[in-house]
């Protein structure tokens, strides 16, 4: 019986080790994780890196959002959530250079904040971008309910039966609530086929896009107006068939983020995770025309 006994104490120990790593586990620990079930390698020339707090800290919670603004911060604290796992800056421009900040009084609080609660942030956007295939790309066609419609398996180009670019606006305004769409071109232009062009790719990339001869509709999350915007506004009074939908950042790729905490949940199973939407950024004024 003795060997049995010692037998069942080692298991107990072992087991008891396993969970204190568990309970234990690290800002760090879990992007090692992530980077193995990643189908691209880590590039030492990112901006995947962690913007605030000790990443070898205790991790209590996980908390993914599109962007770490005050009110994402807020409700990842209450959720418990010390680790922040966000798409996009958090201090105000991509590479999240500070040295023009220092002095200044948003930026002082929103950091005052942080470390106040202890909260490691960690941008999570070019590799989730050049995993196989996009993460956010992925999540974004699931929300819209495209995948059936796609026509190329590693580009977001879709073919729909014909329709105009007002009904499909309106589809799309259904699909992303709280959105302000912004349409170029002729609304009753009639199409079939359409690119979507998630985040801020920039004008070369949208023009290229809508260079090649079948693509008829572009939806994009943002541009330079004096770019993008132009172009496809000169094409349309060209009486070329080309027109574009803004949706705005963060509607574009939102859902790519919502898809990234079901991903994270698929192998990190000790700590909490939770996806936290950002509010809208724009209103409007009411009734402004009355």
């Amino acid at each position: 019986m003795k060997p049995l006994y010692y037998f069942c104490i080692l298991l107990l120990s072992v087991a008891g080790s396993q969970n204190l790593i568990a309970q234990d586990t690290t800002a760090r620990q879990v992007l090692e994780q992530m980077k193995k079930h990643l189908t691209c390698s880590w590039s030492q020339e990112t901006v995947d890196t962690f913007k605030s707090g000790n990443p070898d800290n205790k991790v209590t919670g996980i908390a993914v959002c599109m962007f770490a603004d005050m009110g994402t911060l807020k409700k990842a604290v209450e959720n418990n959530c010390n680790f922040i796992i966000a798409h996009e800056p958090t201090f105000y421009n991509h590479l999240d250079k500070a040295d023009f900040l220092s002095n200044n009084q948003v930026y002082q609080k929103k950091l005052e904040y942080i470390e106040k609660h202890g909260l490691i942030i960690l941008r999570f956007h070019d590799h989730w971008h050049r995993t196989s295939p996009d993460g956010i790309d992925v999540g974004m066609i699931q929300k819209l309910g495209w995948k059936k419609n796609q026509i190329d398996s590693l580009e977001p180009r879709f073919r729909f039966k014909e329709q105009t670019v007002r009904d499909f606006a309106i589809q799309l305004q259904q699909k992303l609530k709280g959105s302000q769409l912004r349409i170029i071109g002729d609304p009753g232009m009639k199409f079939t086929n359409v690119a979507l062009s998630a985040g801020a790719c920039g004008s070369r990339a949208h023009i290229n896009v809508l260079s090649d001869k079948s693509t008829e509709l572009i939806v994009i999350g943002e541009a330079t107006e004096w770019e993008t915007y132009q172009y496809v506004r000169d094409a349309s009074m060209m009486g070329l068939k080309k027109a574009a939908i803004i949706t705005g950042h963060v509607a574009s790729e939102e859902a790519g983020m919502e898809y990234c905490s079901r991903w994270l949940k698929s192998f990190i199973t000790n700590v909490p995770v939770v996806f936290i939407e950002n509010s809208p950024t724009f209103w409007s004024v009411p009734n402004a025309e009355k």
